[in-house]
């Protein structure tokens, strides 16, 4: 699978943040068909690092009601990668 298809996008918020300074850990919304091997094979050529550890989990969406009917918002995949402590990733 192309790498660019197996990470979707680096995911940004308070907690990520934190792990990032702290852990060196990244999160990234992946493709929900790709394995470990397939996150950590992605994430070391497009940003050119050395991972160490990936960690994923899948979340379901959330139920939401629109007027008189009741929907699902959609599901992802998320993976926290951690790199090794030489290498960082500046998404900034």
């Amino acid at each position: 699978m192309d790498p660019y298809l197996v990470v979707i996008k680096p995911l940004i918020t308070e907690k990520g943040t934190t792990q990032n300074e702290k852990l060196n850990q990244y999160a990234f919304q992946v493709h929900h068909d790709a394995n470990k091997q397939q996150i950590r094979e992605a994430v070391e050529k497009i940003y050119e690092v050395r991972v160490l550890k990936v960690r994923t989990l899948k979340r379901r969406g959330k139920v939401r009601r629109y007027r008189y009917t009741r929907g699902r918002t959609a599901g992802m995949k998320k993976a926290v990668v951690t790199l090794h402590p030489d290498d960082n990733i500046d998404l900034f």
